[in-house]
């Protein structure tokens, strides 16, 4: 009794204590970096064919968010390669492998491409139907652009563009574009006043307020939180908001308002992200609803095969291990190593499987 539950001690503060992650794969306190740029223009020109793949994404009405836009590469029904598109649609493929996938690497070394020949490219967002775009010969050996994918709003449905921008008064409007054009200049000081300006000419201006909320969350939560409240509130629709009041209420156990934004989340993207699911099943975890936290838990993962979500097996391992499932438990926990960068958290999982194993004959 007491092995099973230093063990539960020890694995229960692998995710209570690692930082929870946003949609776009940071923690919150690197979320709002002002006009972070992936320089597509000046990769285009020094790199060779086969590098890199080069390409763009658009949206048919009107302009893009202010988020990073996911882009994935799926090869033969597999994800393969996750990246995200510049402030101005931009967005690079180069590869590096790992033993049994490929990551995209923020400043790696690119190997040739050629692997992606026949693979597909997509963009992800919230509320729209992306075009697809399939890499070929040609991409490969004579040019770096793969083109441009193109996002067409889904008609009536909830997503990353608010609905009160449309109807933003045109003084708001020109603010906020000011502000989105001194984002991209990362020029902060600048787009705070200029978004405290559209949301005092259109106090229901969700967008104004979400991006108020991005701007305070490295430094104050709780005045982001309560920014990203006022855009829920001018427009409940708006997805963007409780992608980041979720992390924000997980990281101050704040367990009943997590599974509330997680679940007003999936009601407007039944589909979700390995990120939304996980921390549906943290909440509910934390709550008690073992069951719930299960099935949550194992749909994140299935979901992420380049675990974009570090911590989903680890709160496996935890529900399995209540449920006398030790094996299944360390399964989880040594696959995890696969693909935890090192530091105390893989220390961490190491003495986790240490004692599992010491657990493992005895449930036989």
């Amino acid at each position: 009794m007491k092995s099973n539950l230093l063990y539960l001690f020890l694995i229960c503060s692998a995710f209570q204590t690692a930082a929870p992650q946003s949609s776009n794969g940071r923690t919150p306190e690197g979320s709002s970096d002002i006009g972070k740029s992936a320089k597509i223009s000046s990769l285009t020109s020094q790199a060779r064919s086969g590098d890199v793949l080069i390409g763009k994404v658009t949206v048919a009405t009107g302009s893009l968010p202010w988020d990073p836009i996911p882009v994935a590469v799926t090869c033969d029904g597999k994800l393969r390669y996750t990246t995200y598109a510049d402030p101005k649609g931009g967005f690079q493929i180069a590869t590096v492998e790992t033993s049994s996938y490929t990551l995209g690497v923020e400043g790696a070394k690119a190997k040739p491409a050629t692997r992606f020949i026949g693979c597909t490219v997509e963009a992800a967002l919230p509320g729209f139907d992306s075009s697809t775009l399939t890499i070929g010969n040609r991409n490969i050996l004579d040019t770096t652009d793969i083109g441009t994918i193109t996002l067409t709003r889904e008609e009536g449905a909830a997503g990353a563009v608010s609905g009160t921008t449309a109807l933003a008064p045109k003084d708001a409007m020109k603010a906020f574009e000011k502000a989105r054009a001194e984002w991209q200049d990362q020029k902060p000081d600048k787009v705070q006043r200029d978004l405290e300006k559209a949301v005092q000419l259109d106090p229901q201006f969700a967008e104004a307020w979400y991006q108020l909320g991005k701007m305070q969350e490295p430094t104050n939560a709780q005045e982001a939180g309560a920014f990203y409240a006022k855009a829920v509130a001018a427009d409940p629709k708006f997805i963007l908001p409780y992608q980041h009041l979720a992390p924000l209420a997980a990281q101050a156990g704040k367990w009943q308002e997590l599974a509330d934004a997680t679940s007003h989340e999936l009601q407007l993207d039944p589909r979700g992200t390995p990120q939304i699911w996980y921390f549906q099943a943290l909440a509910n975890y934390k709550l008690g609803k073992r069951d719930i936290a299960k099935s949550s838990a194992d749909k994140a993962l299935a979901m992420d095969p380049v675990h974009s979500e570090p911590n989903t097996e680890q709160l496996l391992a935890v529900l399995l291990a209540d449920n006398r499932d030790y094996a299944g438990a360390l399964e989880h926990l040594r696959n995890s190593l696969t693909y935890l960068p090192n530091g105390p958290n893989t220390d961490l999982v190491k003495q986790q499987i240490a004692q599992l194993e010491k657990m493992v004959p005895a449930a036989k």
